[in-house]
């Protein structure tokens, strides 16, 4: 598979190259950068469908109240719009949200790490040594877009509010940094598989359950 390399517009004056917090070591190179869809992010992350059918639900029930309570005309019609106007406020906020979101992201891989770059007003860079991800996992939305859950040592950890929106759903207790709503995520999914596989080959690893494994090899050495 051939990588291909993203490199947006420079927006953050203190990193070294976009999506990057220093210049690149030697014998490091970066393999890919990209950032999330927004609109996969709005409805996966923001549950934007969920919240649009909770205020549909409100409107219905406010509606047959008010006609139930024998009110017709202007008495049901303007309490109405001021609900439905409300609702749509708060969607657009949320889907606001959600396109900051996306355009201050920015995930970098190369051949030693994973680097996450998040944050709409305060921005903050991680950095995942592949040596010290335990394993991923990969969820698909449709046909164009997935998210890439990082599994990281028992010993490692970072903050589940320190990560949102870019944490695997109900992993608190044990945050899982997540690439969401990649647009190419079977790609990248795939080039990951392929450098951990190099980072971690003949070495022993802790899974999530604590139990060591080794990466399997071939005749030859190489990860099968």
């Amino acid at each position: 598979m051939k990588a291909v390399t993203v490199l947006p517009t420079h927006e953050h004056e203190w990193e070294a190259a976009p999506g990057l917090p220093a210049a690149l070591p030697a014998g490091e190179k970066l393999l890919w950068q990209g950032s999330p869809d927004w609109r996969q992010l709005a409805l996966q992350a923001f549950h934007l469908r969920k919240i649009a059918a909770y205020f549909a639900l409100m409107l219905l029930l406010q509606l047959a109240q008010l006609m139930g309570g024998g009110l017709t005309g202007e008495e049901v019609w303007r309490p109405m719009v001021v609900s439905a106007s409300l609702a749509a406020l708060a969607m657009g906020l949320l889907t606001l949200c959600a396109w900051f979101a996306a355009r201050t992201t920015l995930y970098s891989v190369t051949n030693k790490r994973v680097i996450m770059r998040i944050g709409i007003v305060l921005t903050v860079t991680f950095n995942l040594p592949l040596r010290r991800i335990a394993g991923a996992s990969c969820r698909q939305y449709g046909k164009n877009s997935s998210d890439i859950a990082l599994q990281l040592y028992p010993d490692d950890h970072i903050g589940w509010f320190h990560l949102w929106p870019h944490q695997r759903a109900w992993h608190v207790r044990h945050p899982q940094p997540t690439l969401r709503c990649l647009p190419d995520g079977q790609a990248v999914g795939e080039l990951l598989l392929k450098v951990w596989r190099e980072s971690h080959q003949g070495e022993t690893i802790v899974t999530g359950d604590a139990q060591d494994a080794r990466m399997p090899t071939n005749a030859k050495g190489v990860p099968a």
